[in-house]
């Protein structure tokens, strides 16, 4: 089980949304590589990084941003928003990041992921955020009439790293993982998935470690690292132990 610590860029600095509502923002680091570093030393093995403006405007917009995080830490770094395109993919994995995120061009464009999956093994993976079981996308602005099983069986056979799933409902709101729905998503795909959105406390990883989660990757952690409600100390050692068990 690896828990990723998210960085969201919005203007160039780390924040969190609620709900992926870009008017509910808190910024909570002007310095995005200084907080990717803060993160490497706290002992995080796996970076989460989604370019929030990108996403809603389908292109890069705070590659600066990322280029700087990717200067300052060695852990690898997983990159989604505004990758709708295989240039942009090819051009980030160029730069260093070691797994790219595509969301809305899975939905709009799933020859794109397949391709890009085939040309860069084990470097795509599929980012798959849903408001009442339907997958949203645009930055989260529009929501679509497929659900993310329907997204993931596209890809079962393409070579796909890894499906992350967000419940946006739950997302910066501190309400606790969505593990019935990421797990039965799980448990009807062979591609390895993430569970997004709501991690709140230690209550939620020890979960994670739970025998019914077994099949999923991981987790990804945000404003509870941020606000102190996730003591990444404890988080990294109750994942140590279970792996050493």
């Amino acid at each position: 089980m690896i828990l990723f610590p998210a960085i969201d860029l919005k203007n160039g600095q780390c924040v969190r949304l609620e709900q992926g509502d870009m008017t509910r923002a808190t910024v909570f680091n002007l310095d995005p590589a200084a907080q990717a570093k803060s993160f490497a030393d706290q002992g995080f093995e796996y970076l989460h990084v989604v370019d929030l403006d990108g996403a809603f405007a389908g292109k890069p917009v705070n590659a600066q941003a990322v280029e700087a995080m990717l200067a300052a830490v060695k852990m690898p770094v997983q990159l989604g928003g505004g990758i709708r395109d295989l240039k942009t993919v090819e051009a980030w994995l160029a730069k260093g990041v070691t797994r790219v995120i595509i969301g809305t061009a899975a939905v709009r464009d799933p020859e794109l992921v397949k391709t890009a999956a085939k040309s860069f093994p084990g470097r795509v993976a599929v980012g798959l955020d849903a408001r009442d079981g339907k997958v949203a996308v645009e930055g989260w602005a529009e929501t679509s009439e497929v659900t993310a099983l329907d997204i993931a069986c596209r890809f079962e056979d393409a070579g796909v790293a890894a499906i992350i799933f967000t419940d946006i409902a739950r997302d910066g709101l501190l309400k606790g993982l969505n593990l019935d729905a990421t797990i039965a998503l799980a448990e009807q795909i062979s591609i390895p998935v993430i569970a997004s959105g709501g991690l709140a406390s230690i209550d939620d990883v020890t979960a994670m470690l739970s025998p019914r989660a077994r099949k999923l990757e991981g987790a990804i952690a945000g404003r509870a690292l941020y606000d102190g409600r996730l003591d990444p100390a404890k988080a990294l050692d109750l994942i140590r132990r279970a792996r050493a068990a």
